[in-house]
């Protein structure tokens, strides 16, 4: 393998895990790719390319494909975990026979655990143990976007100021810039709450409303993330940056958004099943998020009518336009009224 000292294991060869493979690989660092199934990893390394994901596009010579745990994490200076957020606990265990407190983990996930609403860092800490240094990456990052050589945006969060540094400085290249912030319990929120709006901004859109309605949904849903974020006890203004905000305008604006493409089929009249199958392997991470979501929003007293309306439409046979006669017939109240 190249450059063991210097090498960076992505932990997932899905779309994120791939498009991140090719802004490292391409910026001169030698990037380890470990698939999950064995004859994945074969055929990228013999194609030099993704077949399943992102297949449009050749990888850089410094990304090398490899099915073994151990040959991918062994001595890299950082391990990204790009797996949906389902399959992290499992992933992680496994990593733990291999991983070293010395290595840096980063998270690239954005999704809380289904079975205990668990954010992806708790997970990671909880699996690998505490003494790990642990990052977490967000903002506006479809990956379509990344693998095309757009110039895209995105922060690391850590409690530990000096590895998120370290996060940027190791991740930064000419066309991937990437920012810091302290605040893990926001920037981690900001990825996962957006999934379930921008479901509702397809279904806006599956519907045939307009600029108008969008706008609302993104403006009264950020209210909504933000006020269940600051009861958890993140910062308010977090939510305002690349994590809240910004990955919240790319996931309802931009038509590659699983978690929109989910939402516009079912306002067309789709059932969900019939949805998933036409997206596979591809998982938008919103649907079962909301599940999650509306149980942790319940459990702190913290209204979401946005999530609770798209969980309506996902899991209680509520038809989408019935779903936008609930929140449009509310009772009155201030804008500002937390």
């Amino acid at each position: 393998m190249s450059d063991r000292r210097e090498a960076i294991a992505i932990v997932g060869a899905g779309s994120w895990g791939t498009a991140l493979s090719m802004v490292l690989g391409e910026a001169g660092r030698p990037v380890r790719l470990w698939a999950r199934r064995p004859e994945l990893a074969l055929a990228i390394r013999e194609r030099s390319r993704n077949p399943e994901y992102l297949s449009q596009y050749a990888l850089p010579t410094l990304v090398q494909a490899t099915g073994a745990m151990d040959e991918a994490v062994s001595g890299a200076r950082l391990i990204i975990l790009a797996v949906p957020s389902h399959g992290m606990r499992a992933v992680c265990e496994l990593l733990s026979e291999y991983v070293s407190p010395e290595q840096g983990v980063v998270s690239a996930a954005k999704g809380l655990e289904h079975e205990t609403g668990r954010r992806m860092s708790e997970v990671i800490s909880e699996s690998l143990g505490r003494s790990h240094r642990i990052a977490v990456l967000s903002g506006p990052n479809l990956a379509p976007g990344v693998a095309k050589r757009n110039a895209t945006v995105s922060v690391a969060a850590s409690a530990d100021r000096n590895f998120a540094g370290e996060v940027q400085s190791t991740m930064s290249t000419p066309r991937f810039r990437v920012y810091t912030n302290t605040d893990v319990l926001g920037v981690e929120l900001g990825g996962v709450l957006k999934n379930v709006i921008a479901i509702g901004a397809g279904i806006g859109d599956g519907l045939g409303f307009g600029d108008n309605t969008k706008a609302a949904l993104m403006t009264r849903g950020l209210a909504e993330m933000k006020r269940l974020g600051m009861a958890l006890g993140a910062r308010g203004d977090t939510f305002h940056g690349l994590s809240g905000m910004g990955d919240l305008i790319a996931t309802c604006a931009g038509r590659t958004s699983r978690n929109h493409q989910v939402g516009y089929e079912l306002a067309t009249g789709r059932s969900l099943a019939d949805v998933l199958r036409g997206m596979a392997p591809q998982i938008a991470e919103g649907i079962e998020t909301t599940r999650a979501v509306v149980r942790l929003a319940a459990s702190v007293g913290v209204g979401m009518p946005i999530a609770a309306a798209v969980h309506a439409v996902l899991f209680e046979d509520i038809t989408p336009m019935a779903a936008v006669k609930s929140l449009m017939t509310r009772a009155w109240r201030d804008e500002l009224d937390e």
